[in-house]
């Protein structure tokens, strides 16, 4: 985190009234649509909005002009949790792994609720310097005390198998497969949330990650937005000086993506399947079910043959012969597979497979085998030095 000053105003403000004053009242004149000669603006007597509403004084000036921007948003509303002016201080890589993961708790989590709710996890990756690269994240546990989140710590750290720590945070519960024992080569980078632009909440929940690692990073996700841009924004936290205290604010970090083979395939499949509406099926079960409608289709057909010819035969409908030579020309446009040949060479191509599936295992034992042979050639040398370099002694 880094640290800046924040410039306290100046006192002697008088020189500026006027100054004030024309702003005021051009802003109350561009609301009204009437421009500045339309009695709007301030004159020397004090009449217009700043003088008869307000008693010509600078703290009614300053209450017209922010009326009017309140009610007609002239400029964008800067949070009171971001830092305006600064710069980021780290350049970050985010791959896809980490969107997907974070857009599947968040599904998960309002499919279980049956609203949407606010999730938390961790983020990992790799950090070299100044470039971050966030690979990778996972879930964590909190819980709402009188409306705060409360990171669940002992989650944390069963997670991250830092046993010194989870043991003096109290009971520390073992699992069977840990994050530490997965990715061995990730660490803790920060955290993520879902929701709007950050909030004082925000602010809370960032401080306790403070506690387990210095300056982590913040990743926020609006699984809300309608806009095509990636809704995906991420921050680290610097501290300003304001009233005289010093407050955490967010600072906005930009970044990059960056892809691996297996997530650009996994990537392009989702992205492919959500372009054709197709969320639910894969390309291979698409596949299937067009040969099980044809299939299907074919029954159909065939069933409707069959009955056919056993109405004809039962005298329910006239003969028609063009329509039985027809039935008798498709019965014998596929061959029988009852034939001796067909069997024949049916058991050729099964013995076949069966063969170069044995001679698969053969080869696979016999360099097992071979790499056994060298380890033990190798350990029986050493064991007979060893042996003889013993003898030497004696």
């Amino acid at each position: 985190m880094r640290h800046s000053r924040r410039k306290p105003g100046s006192k002697g403000a008088g020189p500026k009234l006027a100054g004030v004053r024309k702003m005021a009242a051009a802003a109350v004149a561009a609301t009204n649509g009437t421009g500045g000669s339309s009695g709007m603006e301030v004159d020397a007597a004090g009449n217009g909005p700043c003088g008869a509403a307000s008693g010509n004084t600078i703290r009614g000036c300053v209450k017209a002009f922010l009326g009017t921007r309140k009610k007609q948003r002239l400029f964008p509303v800067v949070s009171s949790v971001m830092a305006s002016g600064v710069t980021g201080s780290v350049s970050v890589a985010l791959h896809p792994l980490v969107i997907l993961n974070i857009s599947d708790h968040w599904i998960r989590m309002r499919s279980q609720e049956g609203r949407p709710v606010q999730v938390i996890g961790a983020l990992i990756g790799k950090q070299e310097g100044r470039n971050i690269e966030v690979m990778n994240s996972f879930e964590l546990l909190s819980h709402t005390v009188e409306e705060k989140i409360i990171i669940d710590k002992e989650y944390y750290y069963t997670k991250e198998e830092q046993c010194e720590r989870g043991k003096r945070s109290g009971s520390f519960k073992r699992k069977t497969v840990k994050v530490k024992q997965v990715f061995k080569e990730l660490e803790f980078l920060g955290w993520y949330t879902t929701g709007g632009p950050p909030d004082p909440s925000d602010i809370h929940v960032h401080k306790q990650v403070c506690e387990i690692i210095e300056s982590p990073l913040f990743l926020k996700l609006n699984p809300m937005t309608k806009h095509t841009d990636l809704p995906v924004s991420v921050f680290e936290s610097v501290i300003d000086i304001i009233n005289g205290e010093a407050t955490m604010l967010f600072a906005e970090l930009t970044y990059t993506l960056a892809t691996e083979e297996a997530e650009r395939i996994g990537v392009d499949h989702v992205a492919r399947m959500t372009a054709t509406g197709s969320g639910e099926n894969s390309t291979v079960a698409e596949h299937l079910i067009a040969q099980h409608s044809a299939i299907k289709m074919l029954h159909s057909r065939v069933k409707l043959i069959l009955e056919y010819v056993k109405a004809s035969e039962a005298g329910e409908v006239p003969f028609n012969h063009e329509i039985l030579r027809e039935a008798y020309a498709l019965c014998h446009c596929l061959p029988v597979l009852s034939t001796d040949k067909f069997k024949t060479d049916f058991y050729d191509q099964c013995n076949d497979v069966g063969l170069m599936a044995y001679l698969g295992t053969i080869t696979k034992t016999c360099n097992t085998m071979n790499q056994f042979v060298n380890k033990f050639n190798v350990l029986y040398d050493r064991q007979g030095i060893g042996r003889r370099m013993r003898g030497l002694f004696f």
